[in-house]
């Protein structure tokens, strides 16, 4: 060995016999704290073709009989391409994230709006590129008590709660529940939850939603938006979920969402005229789902309500008019209603020497309305109230991959015209690490 590479492993040596125990003792924990065997890296993603046999013009609702026999148009789409990463840091300490990107890049986009004004609209979803829809560090005491601090996922209803592509069948995310609220709705809060036998809990306290962001044709799902780069935290909201799976191969659960809604937003109004208005948004939601012997059923109900609905229309329609306002100045139910439900069948079930491939025949039956109104409601839109019918395939070549392809259609009211469409999209959910 050369002199001069002697001489550096004394050197090395010297500096170590030096460093405080407590020091070297530091650094051997710095190195386990970095080991690769903690690190989880996964996601999910899905891409969407789809055609639809009717008209997307803005006035389509208003004028329905000019466009009864439109040609219809095609789409393609990404809605949501997740990175996963976590952390185990050992003691009960762990990390999780996910980076989204939704709809193929960023969170600002112009949209049309379907009612009688036709307007389009710059819709800000949340600042930035990308969205970050989870970032939370975990202390764990056991199976029975976890608490969760950070940016985490609000599990009101199913699909919040199982919103990855391969926990349901249609090629979109099902659309009573993503049409009433948040969806996927993530929120800086704090989160104490657990596992107690068959039995699982989750309490959480995060920002409440904002009143202004309310609409009619999504009721308060744009009200966790926001168009800053921070999230206007004036009132909070409580959120609450059980669920069950003492029955074998069932799942039941429930949940429920309450919070003042009114002034929490950058900009409030202190005035007497509206001193005592909340805004309290109250939700509850109710689910199953069955899965065995090649045979998945599953089902939800959902139901909103908004206190002072007539006060908060009255107030959001007389919002800033300015262009780059991110309001949408309409009215708002009092009220909003979803539920659904789906069966598919294997029919590789009973087949020998298929591995993990599995083909899904399914049917499913969503019904919602996004506008219920309060009863001295002026403007009804009853085009808010839908059907929607779908029956399609699933195919899963392996575990971690689907290929979808299904047939749907909304029927809304009479007087206006119904809305076939066809999608077929491809998705991945799973881990990249063990």
């Amino acid at each position: 060995m050369k002199l001069k590479t002697i001489a550096k492993f004394a050197v090395l040596g010297l500096a170590l016999s030096a460093m405080p125990l407590h020091a070297q003792n530091n650094n051997a924990d710095s190195t386990k704290l970095f080991s690769l065997s903690r690190l989880t890296v996964g996601g999910y993603g899905e891409a969407v073709y789809t055609r639809n046999f009717y008209s997307d013009n803005m006035f389509r609702y208003s004028h329905a009989d000019r466009y009864k026999d439109a040609k219809g148009h095609g789409r393609v789409d990404l809605p949501h391409v997740v990175i996963n990463l976590g952390y185990d840091f050992g003691k009960g300490w762990t990390m999780g994230s996910e980076i989204e990107f939704e709809h193929g890049g960023n969170e600002v986009a112009v949209e049309v709006e379907a009612e009688e004004t036709g307007e389009f609209e710059h819709e800000i979803e949340r600042g930035g590129e990308v969205a970050l829809e989870q970032f939370w560090i975990q202390k764990s005491f056991g199976k029975g008590f976890n608490i969760r601090m950070g940016h985490i996922i609000v599990p009101v209803g199913q699909t919040n709660f199982a919103h990855e592509p391969n926990r349901f069948f249609t090629c979109y995310r099902p659309e009573g529940e993503f049409n009433i609220m948040p969806c996927t709705w993530h929120e800086t809060g704090i989160s104490l939850w657990g596992r107690l036998g068959d039995w699982r809990y989750e309490a959480m306290v995060i920002p409440a939603l904002n009143s202004n962001m309310f609409n009619n044709a999504n009721w308060v799902k744009n009200g966790s938006a926001s168009g800053y780069e921070f999230r206007v935290a004036n009132r909070l909201a409580g959120v609450v979920r059980i669920d069950n799976y003492s029955i074998k191969n069932v799942h039941i659960g429930v949940s429920g969402y309450i919070g003042n809604t009114f002034n929490n937003d950058i900009v409030t109004n202190e005035s007497d005229k509206y001193k005592d208005v909340k805004g309290t948004v109250t939700i509850g939601t109710a689910e199953f789902d069955y899965r065995g012997h090649g045979l998945v059923v599953r089902g939800n109900f959902d139901y909103g309500f908004l206190g002072e609905a007539a006060t908060i229309s009255a107030y959001n329609k007389n919002q800033n008019h300015q262009s780059f306002s991110p309001y949408p100045r309409s009215l708002v139910g009092e009220a909003a209603i979803a539920y659904g439900g789906e069966i598919a069948y294997d029919i590789m079930h009973t087949m020998r020497n298929t591995g993990d491939q599995k083909l899904y025949l399914f049917g499913r039956y969503d019904y919602y309305d996004s506008y219920i109104p309060y009863e001295s409601a002026i403007s009804l839109y009853e085009w808010t109230e839908r059907h929607i019918m779908t029956l399609g395939v699933n195919y899963y070549p392996i575990k971690q991959v689907v290929i979808k392809a299904e047939y749907a259609k909304r029927f809304l009211k009479e007087q206006y015209n119904d809305e076939p469409m066809f999608s077929l999209g491809v998705a991945y959910a799973g881990f990249f690490t063990k």
